[in-house]
């Protein structure tokens, strides 16, 4: 079954199906294509012969996460169905918990604050972590793999020019301007970070600014960046952290000084059940985790945001470059 229960288990086969027609108009859609690699330091008879499914969400880290992934269990010896660019972190939770993927990555950050619940972060990557994977076991069945040493958390950013301009580095600073010059205090926000909890609402609560909504444009995920690199709507703009283009359109992530958002490094997430039939899912994935620090994952999100490359081949070459394929 997918996430590597097999093929789909009779008993569950009904709602599997209902979950995957029910999430086609989020992003999961058939796809025939899958994806073969040789076998380096990957074992190639790992998953022989065990049909997993691979989730992701619709971001450019995530698509090349996913692709990552893929080839992984691939060479693992796996049968892989691509179900990536799944449109929404709920969406993608919930193609897990259906079943209607096997596995998928989600950040820690995500899970203790969205999927969980809290209202206060952790401040300690390895404390985070282990807070999150004991509860969404105990709680839902879920088990978090091996961490990345990653934080790909949110920040609100400007263009080096207006930093330079309204000496401002800090999101405290953002506060200050706001307060000063409330009609220059343009704010670009993807939609879900405009609804979040971890997001725009308590964001502005932590650092006591009230920036009116007709100052604040939602756009598409992405579409942040050359917003902001145009500075026709906003002077200010949520982005990820290891986002290839902040580097590439110059642009300055505000220090979050008052620590308000989480730490976001990056695991995959298998149920319970699957774990259970298939470990060795998990036990892939490790290696490839441990080496997806801050600065590689920036790198490979630059290959794509920035340089226009393809998920499957940014990944490829990069497995390779790590003897992971051949």
């Amino acid at each position: 079954m997918t996430r590597g229960r097999r093929v789909y288990a009779t008993a569950f086969a009904a709602v599997v199906g209902l979950a995957a027609t029910g999430l086609a108009g989020c992003g999961l859609e058939e796809k025939d294509e899958t994806t073969d690699v040789e076998a380096g330091s990957v074992d190639p008879t790992a998953l022989e012969g065990v049909t997993v499914t691979v989730g992701s969400k619709d971001f450019d880290e995530q698509l090349i996460i996913g692709q990552l992934t893929l080839q992984m269990l691939s060479a693992a010896g796996a049968d892989v169905v691509d179900e990536t660019n799944i449109q929404g972190t709920n969406a993608s939770r919930q193609a897990l918990v259906t079943g209607a993927v096997d596995v998928y990555w989600d950040y820690t950050g995500t899970g203790w604050i969205n999927h969980l619940g809290h209202d206060e972060p952790i401040p300690d990557t390895q404390e985070l972590y282990e807070a999150v994977r004991q509860e969404d076991l105990e709680e839902n069945g879920l088990v978090w793999g091996q961490y990345a040493p990653m934080n790909n958390t949110y920040a609100l950013a400007v263009t080096q020019e207006f930093s330079d301009e309204n000496d401002i580095t800090t999101s405290s600073d953002m506060a200050e301007f706001a307060a000063a010059n409330p009609d220059e205090a343009t704010v670009c926000l993807e939609s879900e970070f405009a609804g979040r909890p971890d997001g725009w609402d308590g964001f502005q609560r932590a650092y006591g600014m009230s920036i009116p909504d007709g100052n604040i444009t939602e756009v598409g995920t992405g579409v942040v960046y050359t917003e902001l690199d145009k500075g026709e709507r906003c002077n200010f703009g949520e982005v990820f952290t290891t986002d290839g283009r902040i580097a590439a359109l110059d642009l300055v992530p505000l220090e979050d000084d008052k620590s308000f958002f989480p730490i976001y490094a990056v695991c995959p997430i298998v149920t319970e059940e699957t774990d259970n039939e298939h470990p060795e899912i998990l036990e892939v994935l490790a290696p490839l985790a441990e080496t997806l620090d801050t600065e590689t994952m920036t790198e490979l999100n630059a290959q794509k945001s920035a340089e226009g490359l393809k998920e499957e081949d940014i990944a490829r070459d990069y497995l390779q470059e790590q003897g992971f394929i051949e």
